[in-house]
C-alpha cells in the first residue's frame, strides 16, 4: 500500500534557498573580477601603434607628436602597474610583473633612442651654428647674438624632453646645454671682434714713478673708446642672459605647453608670443610653485652658463685695464648701475656675473694702485731728494683724470684709492726728510705747499681730497714753524737765549732780584744787545738769504718772509717787555722801530 507523498520539510527550503544564494553571490563575483580583470588587460595590452614607436620610431619634426603620445602613454602605463594606482592584490600576479617588467624594457629603450638622437640632434645644431659664420660677429662687423633658430628647435622637441625627464631624469644631463656651447662661441666672436674694431692706444701711463720728473708729459690719449666696448658688451649680452636664463629654466625644468602639430596655424596667443610660448609657464609656475629639486638642476645648469660666458667679459675687463687702468672706474660704474637694475628673481646667475665682474675690475684697479704707491716707495731710494718731488704734481694730474672717469657707485672706488696713494706719499715724504735732518724742515714745506697748490680746486669738491688738503695744511704750518725758528736762533741766538733764561728765573723769583743773578746784570745785557742787534739790518737781511738759499720753490719765498719777520717781530716783542719788566732804566730799540725796519727790508 502505497502512503501519501511527503511535503516539502522546512529545513529542505532552506538549504536550497542558501545554495541559490551563493550561487548569484559567485555569479556577481566572477562578473565583477572579469570586469577587473578586463581593465587589468586592457592596462597591461601595449598598442601595437606605441610598441612600434617606442621601439623604431622617427624622431624627426614630422613625427613628434606621435613620439610624444607614445610617451605620454609609456608614462600612464609605468604609473598605472604601481600601488596605489594598481590594486595591491594585483601587484605580485605573474602576469602583472612580467608586462612590469615589459614596460621597463619599453621605457629603457624608448630612453636611450630619444637620449641619443636628442644629443646628435642638439649637438649637429650646435655645429652646424658654430660653422656657419652668420651667427657670429665677423672682422669689421659687430653682430647681436641670435639664438631664435635654436630657440625654436628646442621648443619643438621641449615636451619630449619634458617626458624623457619624467621617464628617466638623468637622461637629460649629457644634452640639456648643448645652447649654451652656442652661446658661448658667438659670445666669443662678439668679444673678440669687439676689441679688434677698437683703437686706442696701448702705452700704458707711468703716473707716479721717482724716474719721471714732475714736469714730463702724461699721455692724454682718448681711451673712451674702450669703456664703451665694455658697456656695450653690457648692453647686449646682460638682457640677452637674463632672457636665456628664462628660456632655459622653462625649457629643462618646468612644464612647457604644447606645441601645434605640423601644418596647423598657432593660436593668436602664440602668434604675439616672442618667444614661441616658453614664457607663457611663468603664470603655470606661479599657480604650482617650483621643486626644490628641480630648481636646484636648473641653477647647475645655469652655473655651467656662467662659467663659460664670464671669461669672455673678463678678456674685455683686462683687455681694457692693459690699454688704460683708469678705465676700470668708468667700467665700474657701468657693472654696479647694471647690479643694481636687475631684480634678485631675474636671474640669479646674471647677478652673480655682474658681481664677479665688479670683483674683477675691482681687483685689476687695485693693482693699479698698488703698483702707484710702490712707484711712489721708489723714492726713498734716491739718496739726495731736493725740491718737490716727482709724483706730488703728477698725482694731482692723475686725481683729476680720475674723477673725470666716475660714474654712479664707482665713488668709493677712487676714494679709497685716494686714501692709499696720499697715505703713501706723505709717509714716504716723511721718510725722506728723515735721511738729511739739516734740510728736512725745508723738503718738508715745499712738497706739502706743492700739494696744496695742485689740489686745490679738487680739494674744494672732493671730500676725501679736502681731507688730505687740511692734513697737507696742518704739515706745512708745523714745518715753517720749525724752518723759520731755526733761521731766527742761527742769526740771533744770544739774544733770545737771553731771554729765555730771564723767563726760566721769572717762575722763581721777582724780577727786581734777575739783574742780581750771574750772567743776568746790566752789564751782561749791553753786551747781548751791542752783539745782536748792531748793525741789526745786516742780521735781518742774513736772515732773508738763509732763509733763500736752501728754497728750491721761489714762489714761496714771499710769503715765508712774511711769516719770518711775523715770528721775529712776536718774539722781539717778548724779549722788549721782558726787559722792561726786569731792567726798566736800560734803553733797547722799540717795537715799532724794528717793525718799521723789517718792513723797509
Amino acid at each position: 500500500m502505497v502512503g501519501p507523498f511527503p511535503g516539502p520539510s522546512p529545513c529542505g527550503d532552506t538549504i536550497i534557498e542558501t545554495r541559490n544564494n551563493k550561487l548569484e553571490m559567485q555569479s556577481v563575483n566572477n562578473k565583477s573580477l572579469i570586469a577587473e580583470l578586463d581593465k587589468l588587460l586592457e592596462r597591461l595590452h601595449v598598442p601595437s601603434e606605441y610598441a612600434s614607436c617606442v621601439t623604431g620610431g622617427s624622431f624627426d619634426e614630422a613625427s613628434i607628436t606621435k613620439n610624444i603620445e607614445a610617451c605620454e602613454w609609456l608614462s600612464g602605463a609605468l604609473r598605472s602597474v604601481e600601488v596605489p594606482i594598481l590594486e595591491s592584490a594585483f601587484a605580485n600576479m605573474r602576469a602583472v610583473k612580467e608586462k612590469k617588467s615589459e614596460l621597463e624594457k619599453l621605457k629603457s629603450t624608448f630612453v636611450r633612442r630619444a637620449t641619443e638622437f636628442l644629443r646628435n640632434y642638439f649637438a649637429s645644431l650646435v655645429d652646424f651654428m658654430i660653422n656657419d659664420k652668420s651667427y657670429f660677429s665677423q672682422r669689421g662687423q659687430l653682430k647681436r647674438p641670435d639664438h631664435a633658430d635654436l630657440r625654436y628647435k628646442c621648443r619643438t622637441y621641449a615636451r619630449l624632453l619634458q617626458h624623457l625627464k619624467v621617464l628617466k631624469r638623468e637622461a637629460t644631463v649629457m644634452f640639456r646645454c648643448s645652447g649654451v656651447l652656442a652661446f658661448y662661441a658667438v659670445a666669443r666672436e662678439f668679444a673678440n671682434e669687439l676689441r679688434t674694431n677698437t683703437k686706442a692706444s696701448r702705452n700704458p701711463t707711468i703716473w707716479l714713478d721717482a724716474a719721471a720728473g714732475a714736469g714730463q708729459v702724461v699721455n692724454n690719449t682718448d681711451t673712451s673708446a674702450v669703456s664703451e666696448a665694455y658697456a656695450k658688451m653690457l648692453t647686449i649680452f646682460v638682457p640677452l642672459l637674463v632672457d636665456e636664463s628664462s628660456f632655459f629654466s622653462h625649457f629643462m625644468c618646468f612644464e612647457v605647453p604644447a606645441i601645434n602639430p605640423p601644418g596647423t596655424q598657432p593660436t593668436s596667443g602664440d602668434a604675439d608670443d616672442d618667444d614661441l610660448g616658453i614664457m607663457d609657464i611663468d603664470d603655470n609656475d606661479r599657480k604650482t610653485g617650483i621643486n626644490p629639486v628641480e630648481m636646484a638642476a636648473l641653477n647647475e645648469c645655469l652655473q655651467d652658463l656662467l662659467d663659460g660666458i664670464q671669461e669672455d667679459f673678463y678678456a674685455v675687463v683686462d683687455w681694457a685695464y692693459k690699454i688704460d687702468p683708469l678705465r676700470c672706474i668708468s667700467m665700474h660704474g657701468s657693472t654696479e648701475r647694471y647690479l643694481s637694475g636687475q631684480k634678485a628673481d631675474a636671474a640669479g646667475f646674471v647677478r652673480l656675473l655682474l658681481g664677479d665682474l665688479e670683483s674683477r675690475i675691482s681687483m685689476q684697479f687695485s693693482r693699479f694702485v698698488d703698483e702707484g704707491c710702490h712707484q711712489i716707495e721708489r723714492n726713498e731710494k734716491n739718496v739726495r731728494q731736493m725740491g718737490v718731488l716727482g709724483y706730488i704734481p703728477r698725482f694731482a694730474i692723475l686725481a683729476t683724470r680720475m674723477e673725470q672717469y666716475i660714474q654712479g657707485q664707482s665713488r668709493d672706488l677712487v676714494d679709497q684709492a685716494y686714501t692709499k696713494f696720499v697715505s703713501i706719499m706723505f709717509v714716504t715724504l716723511e721718510k725722506i726728510a728723515q735721511t738729511d735732518p739739516k734740510y728736512a724742515d725745508v723738503f718738508l714745506l715745499e712738497n706739502y705747499a706743492a700739494f696744496q697748490n695742485s689740489l686745490y680746486d679738487l680739494a674744494n669738491v672732493v671730500p676725501t681730497l679736502a681731507k688730505f688738503y687740511h692734513q697737507a695744511s696742518e704739515s706745512y704750518e708745523q714745518a715753517c714753524t720749525r724752518h723759520i725758528s731755526m733761521i731766527i736762533y742761527y742769526q740771533f741766538e744770544r739774544l733770545f737765549q737771553f731771554a729765555r733764561k730771564i723767563e726760566d728765573l721769572m717762575y722763581t723769583i721777582s724780577p727786581e732780584e734777575i739783574p742780581f743773578q750771574l750772567g743776568l746784570s746790566k752789564m751782561d745785557l749791553r753786551k747781548v744787545l751791542k752783539a745782536s742787534l748792531s748793525g741789526v739790518d745786516k742780521s735781518i737781511q742774513a736772515m732773508y738769504k738763509k732763509l733763500q738759499k736752501n728754497l728750491t720753490s721761489e714762489e714761496l719765498l714771499p710769503s715765508l718772509w712774511d711769516k719770518c719777520k711775523k715770528e721775529f717781530l712776536d718774539k722781539y716783542e717778548s724779549f722788549a717787555q721782558l726787559v722792561a719788566k726786569v731792567y726798566p732804566t736800560e734803553n733797547i730799540p722799540s717795537v715799532i722801530e724794528m717793525r718799521d725796519l723789517l718792513a723797509s727790508l
